[in-house]
C-alpha cells in the first residue's frame, strides 16, 4: 500500500491505509462507548488524500476509516498479536466466505441489521455497485482497484458504471452476482487470498448508488460505521460524531470499541509544534494523537524523560522506502547501475534520524512479508555507496559526464536533508543533480508517464501478506496507460518480468508463487528497476489522557483506533 512520505517537520495526514471510535449514547454497557462525553483529537499537516472508499490506498487512512466510518465484508482485529491481527474475521459478512472452483469463485452473505447512516439497509447490490466503481479509472483515479480489474471474469472491456453500455454492464453483472443477501464474485484465475484483499483494502466496500457523484465525492463520507460527519472541511479537518444508525450488536469489539464520543481532525499544524506540546504535556495536547508524522529526530533525546517514556511507542513499520529510476528518462542501464552504485544509504539514514528511525533494506519486499528474500543485486552492496566504481561504470559505457539528473521527492525539512545526503555521492560519481522537492501534489505528478524526473522517491508496504502485492503491484507494466502509470512510477517495462508475474498469479501454491516472484525481483535488480533504501521504524508519543494506545499489523503500525479512548 502507498506510504505517505514521513514528514518530521509537519504532520502527514495519510489517514489510511485515523483515529477514534464511538457508539452513540450507549454508555459503558453492551453497546460499548465511553461512560461520559469524550473527544479524541487527531492532528495532521496534510489533508487526507481520498475519502472515497474505492480510492483510499494509504495504509494509515485504510485503518482509520475502517475503525471509524467504513465497514467491510471482512476486517482485521485490533490486536498487538500479529497472528490475530493478520487473520480476517466477519464484519459486514456473516462468515469468512466460501470459495469454489479452486478459489476462482467466492461468495459472502451480508448480515441482517447493518445500515447506512440514513437508516437504509446495506444490500448485496450496494456491494456489487462498489465493486463496479473500481473499473471507472478515468473518473476515480489512484485506488487499488487494479487488483480486481485484472482478475474479474469479464468477457470484454468494462469501463465502470458511469459510461458502460447495457451490454458491458450485463457482462459485469454476470461476474458479480446477487442472490438475496449473498454476493458472488467470479474470477479468471484462482484468488486464494481474496479474503485478505477484502480485509486489507476498501476496494470491495459497498457503495450506495443514489449517493454517488463520482469524483465529486472524494471528500465525502457516507458512513456505515460507528461515526458520521458532523462538519468537514477537506483542507482544515472536521468533526465526527456518533452514527445513530450503527448497531454495535452487528459488530465485533475486536474491530471497533468506538469509545470517544467525538473525533476531531485538525490539519495544518507542524509536527515539531505538535510534538513539543505532547512532550510538554500541554493541556491542549492531552487528548491528541498524531496522524502520519512520527517523532522528529530532534526529540529522540527526550524519549526517556519522566512523563514521556510511558507514552512512547516504537514499532517496526511494514514499509520499505526506495528510489525508482524513470525508465523513460534514464534509458541506459549502465547509468541506472552507476546511480545504484553511488547511492549512499548510510548517509540517507543518518540524515533522517539514524538507527532509531530506519533499518537498511536489501529488497523492496519487507522481511515480514511471506516470500521475502534479499535481492541479489543489493544483498552485499556497500551501504556507503561506491562513487569510484560508479564513475568507472559510466566511463566504461562511454557516458558523457557530468550526467544531468533530476531527483523528485516529497518535500519536508528532513527529506531535504536526506536528498542532500545523496547528492554528494552521486555527484562524486559523475552525475549533476537537480533537486525537485514537491508538496502534496507529489504522487499525482510521478504517476504521469510523461513526468520528467530521472529518479524518484517511493514508499510501499504489502497490501496484505503476499509479495504479489509488492513486486507485481509496483512493476507490472500493464498498469501503464496514456494518462497514468499507476504505482509503476518509473514506467518499468520488461515482458519477461510480466510473464513471471502471470505465472505467480496462476500458481496453485504460495510456495510456487513466491518462486516466480523471487525470480522477477532478481531480474528487476539487474535492470535497476528500483534501489532499496530502508525500512522505516515508527516512533510515536501520544497525549497523556489517551488510553489504550496501540499500533498493530492491521493499522500498518500507525495508531490503531479500535480500542483507543480518552480519559475524562
Amino acid at each position: 500500500m502507498l506510504k505517505k512520505r514521513a514528514k518530521y517537520v509537519a504532520v502527514s495526514a495519510a489517514g489510511v491505509l485515523g483515529l477514534s471510535l464511538g457508539l452513540a449514547a450507549c454508555g459503558g454497557g453492551d453497546g460499548g462507548g465511553s461512560s461520559s462525553a469524550s473527544t479524541l483529537t487527531i492532528v495532521a499537516e496534510d489533508p487526507i488524500d481520498h475519502l472515497d472508499p474505492q480510492r483510499i490506498y494509504v495504509g494509515e487512512t485504510i485503518s482509520h476509516t475502517t475503525r471509524l466510518v467504513y465497514r467491510k465484508l471482512l476486517s482485521n482485529p485490533a490486536s498487538t498479536d500479529p497472528k490475530v491481527s493478520s487473520k480476517p474475521i466477519p464484519d459486514l459478512a456473516t462468515d469468512e466466505g466460501t470459495s469454489t472452483e479452486g478459489a476462482k469463485t467466492w461468495s459472502f452473505t451480508i448480515k441482517d441489521g447493518v445500515k447506512w447512516e440514513d437508516g437504509s439497509d446495506i444490500t448485496c447490490e450496494d456491494f456489487a455497485y462498489g465493486a463496479s466503481r473500481n473499473f471507472a479509472a478515468d473518473e476515480l483515479t489512484g485506488g487499488p482497484g487494479f487488483y480486481l480489474t485484472a482478475k474479474l471474469a469479464l468477457k470484454g472491456e468494462y469501463p465502470g458504471p458511469y459510461t458502460a453500455t447495457p451490454e458491458q454492464q450485463a457482462d459485469f453483472d454476470q461476474a458479480v452476482t446477487c442472490d438475496g443477501k449473498t454476493i458472488t464474485y467470479k474470477f479468471k484465475s484462482p484468488w486464494p487470498d481474496f479474503p485478505l484483499a477484502i480485509s486489507s483494502l476498501h476496494m470491495m466496500d459497498p457503495y450506495k448508488e443514489s449517493e454517488d457523484k463520482g469524483a465529486k465525492n472524494d471528500d465525502v463520507i457516507f458512513s456505515n460505521g460507528p461515526y458520521k460527519v458532523d462538519t468537514w472541511n477537506a483542507q482544515k479537518g472536521g468533526t465526527l460524531v456518533r452514527n445513530d444508525e450503527y448497531d454495535p450488536e452487528t459488530d465485533d469489539k475486536s474491530l471497533r470499541e468506538a469509545k470517544p464520543d467525538k473525533v476531531v481532525f485538525k490539519f495544518g499544524e507542524k509536527a515539531t509544534t505538535t510534538y513539543e506540546k505532547l512532550f510538554s504535556d500541554s493541556p491542549d495536547s492531552q487528548a491528541t494523537i498524531v496522524s502520519g508524522s512520527r517523532v522528529p529526530p530532534e526529540f529522540y533525546p527526550r524519549l526517556t524523560e519522566a512523563g514521556v517514556k510511558d507514552r512512547y511507542t516504537q514499532v517496526q513499520s511494514p514499509y520499505v522506502d526506495y528510489l525508482v529510476p524513470n525508465q523513460n528518462q534514464m534509458k541506459d542501464p549502465n547509468v541506472r547501475k552507476a546511480l545504484a552504485q553511488a547511492t549512499d544509504v548510510e548517509s540517507w539514514i543518518a540524515a533522517g534520524g539514524g538507527e532509531k528511525a530506519y533499518t537498511p533494506a536489501d529488497s523492496i519486499v519487507n522481511p515480514a512479508v511471506p516470500g521475502y528474500v534479499a535481492n541479489p543485486a543489493y544483498k552485499d552492496r556497500n551501504l556507503k555507496g561506491d562513487p569510484a566504481a560508479a564513475k568507472k561504470t559510466l566511463a566504461d559505457a562511454g557516458v558523457k559526464t557530468p550526467y544531468p539528473i533530476t531527483f523528485t521527492y516529497p518535500q519536508s525539512d528532513t527529506a531535504d536533508k536526506q536528498a542532500a545526503a545523496l547528492v554528494e555521492g552521486w555527484e562524486a560519481a559523475g552525475f549533476k543533480v537537480t533537486l525537485d522537492p514537491l508538496g502534496d501534489v507529489y504522487y499525482s505528478n510521478i504517476q504521469k508517464p510523461s513526468n520528467k524526473a530521472d529518479v524518484m522517491w517511493g514508499g510501499w508496504g504489502a497490501d496484505w501478506g503476499s509479495a504479489m502485492t509488492v513486486t507485481a503491484a509496483l512493476f507490472d507494466s500493464r498498469q501503464i496507460e496514456k494518462s497514468t502509470n499507476g504505482q509503476n512510477y518509473g514506467n518499468y517495462n520488461n515482458p519477461a518480468v510480466d510473464k513471471l508475474f502471470d505465472q505467480a498469479a496462476n500458481s496453485a501454491t504460495i510456495e510456487e508463487q513466491n518462486k516466480f516472484l523471487q525470480e522477477a525481483d532478481a531480474v528487476m535488480g539487474e535492470d535497476v528497476a528500483y534501489i532499496p533504501l530502508e525500512i522505516a521504524t515508527f516512533n510515536w508519543v501520544n497525549g497523556s489522557k489517551v488510553k489504550d494506545f496501540i499500533t498493530t499489523d492491521a493499522s500498518s503500525s500507525y495508531p490503531d483506533l479500535g480500542p483507543i479512548d480518552v480519559e475524562d
